[in-house]
């Protein structure tokens, strides 16, 4: 039998993607549950592979990465091996943030990160438009960020966002 969250699982989830770094006591004071569950239920997340991994988010333009690039990438051939290694090429590329296999107009949807033009011309030069079997690059430059999300709404119905705005 496979395992499915609870509505608490949810809410841990939910807690843990605002701040990794709340503590299983903090959570379990607001959950009004037991440490040892919520350590528990944390670990079982974990080993599941619903939580994944705990990351800090960083900002980007102060660290100098200022240039976002959508950048959508067709194939010349679709051969069964060809598709996975393009996939192992571009995973190493530190520019690419994300990499999308899409149906329709392009084979892949790349998010890459930069300093600014000069770099993604470098990086389109040397890196990208280097690699076999490449048919067409076009790119699309981010001008202004107006929502960027990384959480997931898990929509757990409990007021835990009341619960940390009355600390």
């Amino acid at each position: 039998m496979s395992f499915i969250p609870d509505q608490i699982d949810m809410c841990i989830m939910d807690i843990l993607q605002e701040d990794a770094r709340t503590t299983n006591k903090e959570i379990a004071s607001r959950l009004g549950k037991s440490v040892t569950s919520i350590f528990e239920r944390v670990k079982r997340l974990e080993a599941e592979g619903y939580i994944l991994r705990y990351i800090a988010v960083l900002n980007k333009n102060k660290l100098g990465k200022n240039l976002v690039a959508w950048t959508s990438v067709t194939l010349k051939e679709h051969g069964q091996d060809r598709l996975p290694a393009f996939e192992q090429k571009i995973n190493t590329f530190p520019e690419v943030m994300e990499c999308y296999k899409m149906n329709g107009q392009f084979d892949y949807l790349l998010k890459i990160l930069v300093a600014d033009m000069e770099a993604y011309e470098l990086f389109n030069l040397t890196k990208l438009s280097k690699l076999d079997n490449i048919y067409k690059i076009r790119s699309l430059f981010v001008l202004a960020e107006t929502k960027q999300e990384v959480e997931l709404n898990l929509k757990t119905g409990l007021p835990i966002k009341l619960q940390q705005k009355n600390k």
